[in-house]
């Protein structure tokens, strides 16, 4: 909703006039404090004010739910407004709801309920002493010298002022909004809204991760593109570091209250509180029409709100798919009408004006006109270029994707687009207010700087790597019947199950490959997803099948988890273990290949109505004699004691024969020789299957895969999972069997 007079007018006088404070009709008991100290609680019916009464901190149910959650909403306004929830994706259920408390203790804040441990704050070897709400509705865990974690880091689906969104380089961590799934559920829904981390300085709506909505416009002169038509509110400031990158916000105005929301519905709201009205007002909305929709005509086009139709071609392009002249259909884009040559001689440029720049760009520290248009030049791949005194030179490489024309008085940008010189629009280097003196100077200049970055940026790594990329293997003709080189697991099998093979080497495939296996990772090639990532059925051209893991780039596990995974299970050779067949680490891709299991994983048989008849007793003794027989391998008979930290039965994996593997090696840990227990401050696994020692201390042993052993056992012979006993007499499954032997029937 664009901004009006009338509007500016009512939060004039909306300023004026006094607040209003909430007097909540639910009875709490305020510590009347902004801190929870070490060793402290915070209890359902108290909460945290920050110091001047602005945000507030405790228990909430939202909507029409009764359910419950540790959130941050705003106090001295009547409709409670929620903009941050410490535990999202895991619920306070009404019955657990008075066994639950918020303690500040080993350096962290965590949710306890009833004897489960969430960690709101998890930070490794964290030494703070207070959490202390603040009044800009940022909570923050700090000491006497300096702050250890910040809610701001960590936004749910609000973006308030001083808040930053953004991400580190060569990391995993990233700060983006992400929407509710409903009024009532406040757990990760479809839409976010974040820098691209892949480079940019550009803010984009993203439905599931992949498909973009909407996007900021490139930061140009100290501003957006599409977060600054109008009158603005706000002032952005773009922070670019040796590793970190990140956008935040002040308001002009500090007496109003304001919010960027990303709602259910994948739409950016910008709220500002009315408090004549005693309702938030809608000031803005993204994306406000279809122009704003990301790459609405598709490439090399350009959208005008205000023509019909809507799509047009850039001067020099023609549509894809040109029917006649009288039915041009853009669903395709535009392509060049004669194609671009490499040639100085030959080529020039056309000016589009006033218009959102192209998503995409590379920006480069040039402060001169005339030598951001030569480098655009003397590089073949380079389609266009834009120049702003304050934002420096932007380069577009391929197609020019998400161009809309603006209206007079918005902050558009002017657009060099490449084109070959015949055409009478075009203008060649050169002409206009340079001189053939500054040409002659600049050319060799920007050539040499260019050379230089491109030996060092391309072609060095190219070189560097081109040895390891040819020695890269096609998964297409891997074999698995046989013990070639790029087959490492079929060997003779030992005592304790021992698989003998000396060749411990993980082929490395070709991404190409693997998406070829994969149909190029189709939904209907999709056997699963976890907290890494999805696993798709590839298809070998033998006809034999693999099993290929990608991991999301938004995945709990990184870089590390992959690494602890390739190099742990390689070397792990057993008939009750998962066999990996190789990886692939090509283009930023984190990809294994694990064997094939047609039946899937235990949890998909045990937990399944339909499908539990399926394991008779037989089968159920079976496949505990496996499990039994890999753990004794990992933590007695192989060449590396491990810990795997994370067992359960969706980690065991079935076989044809509906033999037991177990998988999932990324949370593992190595022992030494004489080694017997170790601490962590970084507790990773499933609640349910933790020992006690390891979800409140953080010490794990072999002992603590035994723990998880027993409850899996348990859950193999009674058909239940431990934790479906909510609402019950008994917290869990082992809360049953320790009250009464009498399992359930299957």
């Amino acid at each position: 909703m664009a901004p009006n007079s009338a509007i500016h007018r009512r939060i004039a006088e909306s300023v004026s006039e006094n607040r209003l404070s909430w007097s909540s009709e639910l009875s709490c008991l305020c510590i009347g404090s902004d801190t929870i100290s070490t060793g402290q609680s915070l209890f359902p019916n108290q909460t945290i004010i920050s110091k001047q009464g602005k945000f507030e901190l405790g228990f909430f149910a939202p909507g029409n739910s009764s359910n419950h959650y540790v959130g941050i909403w705003y106090k001295n306004i009547s409709v409670r407004t929620v903009v941050w929830v410490g535990n999202r994706n895991y619920f306070i259920r009404s019955s657990n709801y008075n066994n639950s408390r918020l303690e500040m203790s080993n350096g962290n804040l965590y949710l306890y309920v009833d004897l489960e441990r969430i960690g709101i704050s998890s930070v490794e070897a964290s030494n703070a002493t207070e959490a202390v709400i603040l009044d800009t509705g940022n909570l923050v865990l700090r000491n006497a010298s300096a702050i250890i974690w910040q809610s701001f880091d960590h936004p749910t689906d609000t973006w308030l002022p001083g808040g930053q969104l953004g991400f580190r380089r060569f990391s995993d961590t990233e700060s983006q909004l992400v929407s509710w799934r409903n009024p009532d559920d406040p757990a990760t829904g479809v839409y976010s809204f974040g820098m691209d981390p892949n480079g940019g300085s550009e803010l984009f709506i993203t439905a599931n991760d992949t498909r973009r909505l909407w996007r900021s416009g490139v930061w140009q002169g100290g501003t957006f593109t599409s977060l600054s038509d109008g009158v603005n509110f706000y002032n952005f400031t773009y922070v670019s570091t040796g590793d970190t990158v990140y956008l935040t916000y002040n308001v002009y105005d500090e007496s109003l209250l304001t919010r960027i929301q990303i709602d259910y519905f994948g739409r950016l709201i910008h709220y500002v509180w009315l408090e004549g009205s005693q309702a938030w007002n809608i000031y803005r909305v993204q994306p406000s029409d279809a122009c704003k929709s990301y790459a609405m005509c598709g490439p090399n086009a350009i959208c005008d709100i205000n023509s019909s139709p809507i799509c047009g071609c850039l001067n020099g392009f023609v549509p894809r798919f040109m029917q006649t002249w009288d039915s041009l259909d853009f669903s395709g884009g535009c392509v060049r009408r004669r194609p671009l040559e490499c040639s100085e001689e030959r080529t020039g440029y056309i000016t589009v004006n006033n218009i959102r720049l192209p998503a995409n760009s590379e920006s480069l520290e040039i402060r001169r006109d005339g030598v951001c248009e030569i480098v655009c030049l003397v590089n073949c791949s380079c389609n266009g270029y834009s120049y702003d005194s304050r934002g420096g030179c932007l380069l577009f490489m391929g197609d020019l994707v998400d161009l809309e024309r603006l209206s007079n008085g918005s902050a558009g940008g002017n657009l060099y687009v490449r084109m070959e010189s015949l055409d009478s629009a075009v203008t060649r280097p050169g002409n206009g207010n340079r001189n053939v003196l500054a040409l002659a100077i600049a050319l060799p200049l920007a050539a040499a700087i260019l050379i230089s970055c491109f030996c060092l940026c391309y072609l060095w790594p190219k070189l560097k790597t081109k040895e390891s990329r040819e020695s890269h293997q096609n998964l297409l003709l891997l074999d698995l019947n046989s013990n070639g080189p790029a087959h490492n697991k079929r060997a003779s099998v030992g005592n304790n199950g021992e698989e003998k093979s000396n060749q411990y080497e993980l082929p490395i495939f070709s991404f190409s490959s693997i998406a070829m296996s994969t149909n190029n990772f189709s939904i209907a090639n999709k056997l699963g997803e976890g907290g890494f990532g999805p696993v798709y059925k590839g298809e070998l051209l033998n006809g034999q099948f693999v099993a290929v893991k990608r991991l999301s780039r938004r995945s709990g596990q990184g870089l590390e988890e992959f690494r602890n995974e390739t190099e742990l299970i390689a070397k792990l050779q057993h008939r009750n273990l998962v066999g990996i067949l190789g990886c692939c680490i090509e283009n930023d891709e984190k990809i294994l290949v694990y064997e094939y299991m047609p039946n899937k994983s235990l949890d998909f048989f045990l937990f399944e109505p339909t499908k539990k008849e399926i394991l008779d007793w037989s089968r159920r003794v079976h496949i505990i004699e496996g499990i039994a027989q890999g753990l004794l391998y990992l933590h007695h008979y192989s060449r590396l004691r491990i810990v795997h930290r994370d067992l359960k039965a969706s980690n065991i994996l079935l076989d044809g024969e509906m033999n037991p593997k177990i998988s999932d090696f990324g949370m593992a840990r190595i022992f030494g020789g004489n080694d017997s227990q170790a601490n962590t401050k970084r507790i990773v696994g499933t609640y349910g299957y933790m020992s006690p020692e390891y979800a409140m201390e953080g010490l794990f042993s072999v002992k603590s895969d035994v723990f998880a052993f027993g409850v899996l056992m348990l859950e193999i012979i009674s058909g239940k999972k431990n934790t479906g006993f909510y609402g019950s007499d008994y917290l869990s499954l082992l809360g049953y069997v320790s009250a009464d032997f009498n399992l359930y029937p299957i």
